[in-house]
Order: C-alpha cells, then sequence, then structure tokens
C-alpha cells in the first residue's frame, strides 16, 4: 500500500474510493495545515516551473492560488485583504509584468 503522507484537496478521498480503494486520512490542525500548505505550494511551484504547456501552467497556478485561498482561511484574512496587500506592494514597489531583469548594482 502506497503511502503519501501529503495535503489533498478534500474530495480526493471520494475519488479514490468511488474507484473500489480504501485509504486513511486526518484532518490537520491549524498550524500543521499552514506547514502543508507550505510544502504543497513548493511542490505546485515546481510543477508550473516544469509546466510543458500553457494549459499545464494554468492548472498549477490554479493549485497554487487554491493554496492561497487556504492560507488565507487558516490566518483569517479575506482575498479582499490580501489584493489590498498586493496592491499597496505593487503601488510602492512596482509589479513583475514588465519583465524588469536587475542584472547588477553598483556601489
Amino acid at each position: 500500500m502506497p503511502t503519501y503522507n501529503k495535503l489533498v484537496r478534500h474530495r480526493i478521498p471520494q475519488v479514490i474510493e468511488a474507484s473500489g480503494k480504501t485509504c486513511t486520512t486526518k484532518i490537520l490542525a491549524s498550524n500543521e495545515l499552514l506547514e502543508e500548505i507550505q510544502a504543497k505550494m513548493q511542490e505546485e511551484a515546481l510543477e508550473f516551473q516544469e509546466a510543458a504547456t500553457e494549459k499545464d501552467a494554468i492548472e498549477e497556478l490554479a493549485d497554487i492560488l487554491e493554496l492561497v485561498h487556504a492560507a488565507l482561511q487558516v490566518y483569517g484574512v479575506s482575498y479582499e485583504e490580501l489584493e489590498t496587500v498586493r496592491q499597496h506592494k505593487k503601488d510602492k514597489r512596482g509589479g513583475f509584468a514588465e519583465g524588469v531583469y536587475l542584472l547588477e548594482v553598483e556601489d
């Protein structure tokens, strides 16, 4: 029997059981959940980096966004509050969409 020990979407156990298999799960405490969200975020970021097609890349971005929503719920922060923080940082320091790539800084 394979052992996974990883955070999965909440309907995955139903999918597994619908295929005729059984699985064991547990509900994580908030501190455990944040640790697992961080680990899953790294996994999804690597999958985004390795995505072979635009469709695959968008799928990985959707997974990352789902993890952001999960983390916000643990922190008790709304997506709108996160967006306010994002916009404030963008107003102050700019965004990434223009593709500015820093090569070096001289003293």
